[in-house]
């Protein structure tokens, strides 16, 4: 089946473009695995499967894209394995405040504000990097409710 073909090698050149943008080689072909499936849903073992990967590295990518808010783990009653799914709207929830990395950056910007005193060079880049996430936070529901306008 020459489309078949053709799918994978458009999934491994997505791969390589995400992977050139900065995400970890394994996660994006799992990613690639997730937008190019025609199932629901697909277990961390098709994709290893799928991918010829182990399933300790698929499992981990599957961890990452989960965290970031891309996929999520649909109930699977009768089934000893945990299926995945692309979130529906998983490219606007990549930048909500339900992104547990958003989250995670503004914590540890304010802890280490936190361990450091007022006139540390240290405080102000800390203290810098939470007003850019609490900013970016504040902006985003204006620019997520246009992206739906347009999109819906």
């Amino acid at each position: 089946m020459n489309d078949r073909y053709e799918q994978r090698q458009a999934a491994e050149r997505l791969a390589l473009t995400l992977t050139e943008g900065g995400l970890q080689r394994m996660a994006a072909r799992t990613l690639a695995a997730f937008l190019f499936t025609d199932q629901e849903s697909i277990t961390a073992g098709e994709i290893a499967d799928q991918l010829e990967a182990s399933a300790g590295s698929v499992s981990g990518a599957i961890k990452s894209l989960t965290t970031v808010g891309l996929i999520e783990r649909l109930p699977s009653p009768g089934s000893r394995r945990e299926h995945y799914r692309l979130r529906d709207d998983a490219w606007a929830t990549l930048f909500t405040s339900q992104n547990t990395v958003i989250q995670a950056m503004l914590q540890a910007a304010s802890a280490g504000i936190s361990a450091t005193d007022e006139d540390d060079p240290a405080r102000r880049r800390l203290t810098q990097m939470r007003a850019f996430y609490e900013f970016l936070l504040g902006e985003l529901p204006a620019l997520l409710h246009r992206w739906h306008r347009q999109s819906g």
